[in-house]
């Protein structure tokens, strides 16, 4: 059976499972996966240059904000 995200081994009970891509240059786009739902990606097109980062709930796993900071312009 596949596991959550794409991950090698299951989380164990009452843990979020999650998976983050760092990426590479401009050729492949950063990913962040959350309980086997991506929440940020190229393909949905909310990701940016700098750092990417999702907010979620840690109590019930909602997703509250996505947003991206460009490190390099300041």
């Amino acid at each position: 059976p596949q596991n959550k995200c794409g991950n090698q081994k299951s989380c164990p009970q009452n843990y979020f499972a999650f998976k983050i891509i760092s990426g590479a240059a401009n050729v492949v786009g950063p990913s962040i996966c959350f309980e086997d739902l991506v929440l940020m990606s190229s393909v949905k097109n909310n990701i940016g240059r700098g750092l990417n980062i999702a907010l979620v709930n840690g109590t019930t796993g909602q997703l509250l904000k996505t947003d991206s900071f460009d490190m390099y312009s300041g």
